[in-house]
């Protein structure tokens, strides 16, 4: 089955409500003063247990309102929700999982405008869910990268940890003299592990370089990136592409069974960490979050800001809802990005899109979180630029730098050349300039 329904009423006032009739959007609830069930579009919901959450939450304070979750398959979610979408049956509240598809629904009239939900002061992600002006979505949840470290290995190695100073020279000599000094340990554990998306080079590139944008057509400002990269392979500091996705490699195991002391990766793996620590799935050992190293000097330590990348997570409100049901959805986007939602993200290892105090507190209250003040300096401060541009664009051109990235990577083409032939690529077949 592509999808199933999973109703949320976890027992309280409504849980007698029929809900027969509701899943796909299409149900008739015209009186705003009487029961009201929404449905919102989610993946994975065994695994992913912030839907569920949000959808208990808001119906224990609104006990009028049931929240059913439609679980799309992961892999395939924007590809099923448009479809639903197209066909008149999609969920009244749709999950956005990827900024760059929101102008597909957009452009398709898909989505209500909902600049009118009224946000906290300090979210973050907000203006990328914007277009000409207009809000189509609130974020709930706003991942950024970091860098993991594992004390053990650092302590094993003798190696100074991450400090918040690091530039990305800094992280290159680190990677080379860990790899060096656990070998003579005799440990083959490398000093970091870099995965095989192109988010791992052209994220931080674009977010780290003045001027830098994805869809200018120019991507000279990636070659120092890849060069950095190249020369990481080369020492044996770090996996090499080509047996990253040959062997088809995780994050996960690479950084939870240590073989790599140290990994650039998104805050959403906190909790993945956490939990896996917990199962045995991943080693028991002490580990830490940086800032990731920056480009140059004055973003890094504490009297700054470290500049890094992410995209938010957020929900738009299907543009073809019954009206008798627009306020309640609108009333839950408000929620999910509430103060209140977002430290019941934080409790169970969720990066929300909100991050006060208290927020920050709940977050690395959950056993097994770091514990000392960078972790938390991390996680609660820097300037997260956006990966993907909110643009009909945007797709078309991350998918011709994907293949630049490849191509580099496996050493099929050398680095001037491969972003020449990208930039041609993007010029030709984008439009872009």
């Amino acid at each position: 089955m592509k999808k199933h329904i999973i109703a949320t009423t976890a027992g309280l006032a409504v849980s007698a409500l029929a809900l027969a009739g509701c899943s796909g959007g299409t149900t008739s609830t015209t009186d705003p003063d009487g029961p009201i069930t929404l449905t919102l579009s989610g993946w994975s919901v065994e695994t992913t247990p912030e839907f569920q959450l949000l959808a208990d939450a808001f119906h224990e304070q609104n006990p009028d309102v049931t929240v059913e979750i439609v679980d799309y398959d992961p892999a395939e979610y924007n590809t099923l929700v448009t479809a639903d979408l197209a066909a008149g049956k999609g969920p009244d509240i749709i999950t956005q999982k990827e900024v760059k598809y929101l102008t597909t629904f957009q452009e398709g009239g898909q989505l209500l405008d909902v600049s009118d939900v009224e946000l906290p002061d300090g979210i973050g992600g907000a203006s990328a869910y914007e277009v000409d002006g207009t809000a189509y979505a609130v974020p709930y949840r706003q991942d950024s990268w970091v860098l993991y470290y594992n004390t053990a290995l650092f302590d094993e190695a003798g190696v100074a940890y991450p400090d918040g100073t690091w530039t990305w020279d800094d992280y290159e000599a680190a990677a080379e003299e860990l790899t060096t000094k656990l070998a003579d340990a005799g440990s083959s554990a490398k000093g970091a592990y870099q995965h095989g998306w192109q988010s791992t080079v052209q994220g931080f590139a674009t977010a780290q370089t003045e001027g830098a944008d994805l869809l200018s057509g120019d991507y000279d400002y990636f070659a120092s990136y890849y060069e950095r990269v190249l020369a990481l392979q080369e020492a044996g500091a770090q996996e090499a592409y080509n047996t990253v996705t040959a062997n088809q490699l995780t994050y996960q195991g690479e950084f939870g069974t240590q073989k790599a002391a140290m990994l650039p990766m998104g805050t959403w793996f906190v909790a993945t960490l956490i939990s896996q620590q917990a199962s045995g799935d991943a080693d028991d050992f002490e580990w830490g979050i940086a800032p990731i190293p920056q480009q140059d000097a004055s973003t890094t330590g504490a009297d700054a800001t470290p500049v890094t990348f992410g995209d938010p997570t957020g929900f738009g409100i299907n543009a073809n809802i019954d009206q008798g049901k627009v306020d309640a959805a609108k009333d839950f986007l408000a929620f999910a990005a509430s103060e209140e939602a977002a430290t019941a993200l934080a409790e169970i290892g969720i990066t929300p899109a909100l991050l006060t105090d208290p927020v920050v507190e709940a977050y690395f209250s959950v056993d097994g979180a770091p514990q000392d003040e960078l972790s938390t300096f991390a996680v609660q401060t820097h300037e997260t630029l956006p990966e993907s541009p909110t643009s009909s664009k945007t797709a078309a051109v991350q998918n011709i730098l994907n293949d630049m990235h490849s191509a580099i990577l496996s050493g099929s083409a050398d680095v001037d050349a491969a972003i020449s032939e990208a930039e041609e690529r993007v010029a030709n077949e984008v439009g872009v300039e």
